[in-house]
């Protein structure tokens, strides 16, 4: 059995690009490792954002469409993303949600309390504190490495078939069933962060993709071979699998699981650094090869965005 360590990122349909980047960058303190475009849509942005570098395990990325229809969290979608923070950071995030005016309730499961939260565009979000995975030394308005967001504590997923999509996240992503509560069931894979899944196992009634859902969530291959490997491995259990795309920062391969929701499987590497610097990443629109011919048209036509402290 193969397994993958776990989430490698999680990408999202959301709305006008400069409130998405006020809300991950300024209110939740990320750092924005990459403005780059939507390869299949060039005069969208495609907005990462993650720890200090980037790395696998933290990364939310963004297709921003200020017009587009507002999507409805269902069936065949990630109902939840959840970020951890380090043993005692909650009484911080409480008093910095209070002092932006972003509402949150207070709930348990599985032991551990959460902060639940939505953002401005209708995803739901979490956040949890955990011992595990280093701490973020990305500071920023006020939020430093013992309080900052780590990463993904995990994700919440909806399914059209749970028995199905359990079946796939033990058997064959090889992640391992923990526990179950309150009409969750959890699983957790090996890395020390983004590697808690809880599964509803009932349906919610089908989603609707659009602003304020999730589009895919992506786990992670070690490198090149190993994703060749995942691909040859999913497909031999009936999936259909893509082939690899270059994403430039990762390559990709996708399936959509019996349950309707789309998962992708992404590189480790070569991560964010390899076209700009690491001290310098997230400044620069960031195009690959074949839309360069058109910075000028791009830069001119894409909404202006900038990060900025809102405390």
């Amino acid at each position: 059995m193969k397994k993958t360590a776990g989430i490698h990122h999680i990408t999202a349909i959301v709305g006008h690009p400069q409130e998405n980047v006020d809300f991950y960058a300024g209110v939740l303190g990320l750092r924005m490792v990459k403005k780059t475009v939507n390869f299949d849509d060039p005069g969208t942005y495609h907005l990462y954002f993650g720890n200090e570098g980037g790395r696998p395990g933290t990364i939310i990325t963004f297709f921003p469409w200020p017009d587009a229809y507002p999507g409805k969290i269902g069936d065949g979608q990630v109902g939840v993303t959840s970020y951890a923070v380090p043993l005692d950071a909650i009484p911080f995030w409480e008093k910095r949600l209070e002092t932006l005016q972003v509402p949150f309730t207070k709930s348990e499961r599985f032991g551990e309390s959460y902060l639940s939260l939505t953002d401005p565009h209708g995803l739901q979000l979490e956040i949890v504190e955990r011992e595990a995975g280093e701490k973020n030394t990305w500071a920023f308005d006020g939020i430093h490495p013992d309080v900052a967001i780590k990463g993904f504590g995990g994700a919440t997923l909806l399914s059209s078939r749970p028995e199905k999509t359990a079946e796939l996240l033990e058997n064959i992503m090889g992640l391992e069933k923990v526990g179950e509560e309150g009409g969750l069931i959890r699983f957790r894979s090996s890395a020390d962060i983004g590697n808690v899944i809880d599964l509803k196992s009932t349906r919610s009634g089908p989603g609707r993709m659009g602003v304020g859902t999730v589009h895919h969530i992506a786990w992670r291959a070690a490198d090149d071979a190993d994703q060749l490997d995942w691909q040859k491995y999913v497909a031999s259990h009936g999936y259909g699998v893509t082939p690899v795309q270059d994403r430039n920062y990762f390559n990709a391969i996708y399936f959509r699981e019996h349950g309707n929701i789309l998962f992708e499987i992404a590189t480790d590497p070569p991560g964010f650094a390899h076209d700009e610097s690491f001290e310098t990443m997230g400044e620069k629109l960031m195009l690959p090869q074949q839309y360069e011919m058109y910075r000028q048209r791009l830069e001119e036509s894409l909404i202006p965005i900038k990060v900025r402290e809102l405390n």
